[in-house]
């Protein structure tokens, strides 16, 4: 399978009219947040594939379209964020949000509650280990883990119970967002474990 991360912001290359062109041969598109509605449904809409998409600590709970409609997911697109899916036989696993940084703002996680969050997903994990022979394949998430890819400054830091995450289920890839590192070869791929991390802003392919 052949999928497409975004994350962050929108890229031209994808938000054209030529994106069958671009990126026609892509089996799943994927947001890893922070990212406009619009843009979401505007690539359903054109690829008439599967998009997958959770959270990023920039995200409101409701928006508001052009008309004055209000919105409180992507029309077409599958809201994953804390919960683990089975498409087209990979296991796609979604955790949106950042640490806390702003008390009272939605998709922004204490280090216990994020904790939380992956403990509530465990149950169907362990069904997927006994169906599939293994828990999950790609973990999708906004924050990087704790010491990969992260920031020094607080609303940067990543979470460490990714870190157990891997160690214990070990996924194949945990794709991100959140961290924007825009130097050239910027170091963006590391491997944990079993799990390879990608880091991802604003668009990255990979192959399942």
């Amino acid at each position: 399978m052949k999928i497409l991360a975004i994350s962050d912001r929108v890229d031209e290359r994808v938000y054209s009219e030529h994106i069958l062109h671009n990126y026609g041969d892509v089996d799943l598109f994927v947001g890893c947040g922070d990212l406009p509605y619009y843009y979401l449904e505007y690539i359903v809409s054109m690829v008439h594939q599967p998009v997958l998409y959770v959270h990023g600590n920039h995200d409101v709970e409701v928006t508001h379209t052009a008309s004055g409609r209000r919105v409180a997911f992507a029309e077409g697109c599958d809201l994953i964020d804390g919960r683990v899916i089975n498409i087209k036989g990979v296991i796609i696993m979604g955790l949106g949000g950042s640490v806390r940084y702003t008390p009272g703002t939605p998709f922004q996680y204490t280090e216990g509650q994020m904790r939380a969050r992956v403990a509530s997903l465990i149950p169907r994990l362990l069904v997927n280990k006994l169906r599939y022979g293994r828990f999950v394949d790609v973990v999708i998430t906004h924050s990087p883990p704790y010491g990969i890819h992260d920031g020094s400054d607080h609303a940067h830091v990543g979470f460490k119970v990714f870190l157990t995450l891997m160690t214990l289920f070990k996924p194949r890839y945990l794709l991100h967002g959140h961290t924007h590192n825009r130097r050239y070869n910027a170091h963006t791929i590391t491997t944990y474990s079993d799990t390879k991390i990608v880091g991802v802003f604003p668009v990255r392919t990979i192959e399942v």
